[in-house]
């Protein structure tokens, strides 16, 4: 197996995967979905609320703020042996104000400097000139397989590597591929008045080139053990530890089926 990196940013990652088939790249997508802890907000004490939002209602839109995330000084809450919360488990937050404002997810105040909402800007609750809201909040690891508000990335998704082959004996350059690719993955040659392939990992593999060919010149295939790989995570984490803490799951899950087959056998 090899890995690309194509690019990485704080947020996102993209990379080229060789020598796999899609169930193992599969099964790692999902698992950077559904199976890294990452931190929310699962308990809120509401002590006072005047603001025309339902206690529920807020409660919900608290759970789904993102928040920074540090899975080496905390643990999951059934790892834990504490009898309710604890800060090897779990971090409060205080909300609090009076309006008329607009309390947004920088006003919640963290017992945790380190463990905070991602973005300051999201807007959670409008006060009007008199209206008071006070509350108390728990968050704790969880993943995305028990809920939404868990899940570490907002995009996580892979194709499989294109190949475009170009018959020049066929093509007689009319430029009908290159004016219809949604992509611009098609470019006209002047020197050497064909068509070239310029962006190949851009092709989304619709094949309206290949549809609009009259000659059939171009052919649009996959290579079966490649893959474009993209993650694009919610801030909790970085992609870069999404992904290794996933491939550690993924790890994690073989030995135990080869574990089991030894000791069976």
């Amino acid at each position: 197996m090899e890995i690309e990196i194509k690019n990485r940013t704080d947020d996102q990652i993209t990379f080229i995967i060789e020598g796999v088939d899609v169930s193992l790249v599969n099964a790692l997508r999902r698992i950077c979905m559904v199976e890294v802890p990452t931190m929310a907000i699962e308990t809120v004490e509401i002590l006072k609320n005047d603001a025309r939002i339902f206690d529920e209602a807020l409660a919900h839109r608290l759970g789904l703020v993102p928040l920074t995330t540090d899975l080496e000084s905390l643990i999951l809450p059934e790892d834990c042996d504490c009898e309710n919360h604890c800060p090897r488990c779990s971090v409060s937050l205080v909300l609090e104000g009076k309006g008329p404002q607009t309390l947004h997810s920088g006003d919640l105040k963290s017992e945790d400097p380190n463990l905070k909402p991602v973005y300051d800007t999201i807007p959670l609750v409008k006060l009007k000139d008199g209206e008071e809201v006070v509350l108390q909040a728990i968050a704790q690891l969880g993943i995305g397989k028990d809920h939404a508000k868990w899940q570490p990335t907002s995009t996580c998704a892979y194709k499989h590597y294109p190949q475009i082959t170009i018959d020049n004996d066929k093509c007689e350059a009319c430029l009908q591929c290159v004016e219809e690719c949604p992509r611009s993955v098609l470019e006209y040659d002047e020197k050497k008045k064909s068509i070239k392939v310029v962006d190949l990992e851009n092709c989304s593999l619709c094949r309206t080139c290949e549809k609009d060919c009259q000659n059939q010149a171009i052919t649009v295939d996959i290579i079966k053990d490649k893959f474009i790989f993209h993650i694009e995570s919610d801030g909790s984490l970085s992609p870069t530890e999404i992904l290794s803490r996933a491939s550690d799951i993924l790890a994690g899950k073989a030995d135990k089926i080869i574990d089991f087959k030894e000791g069976g056998s």
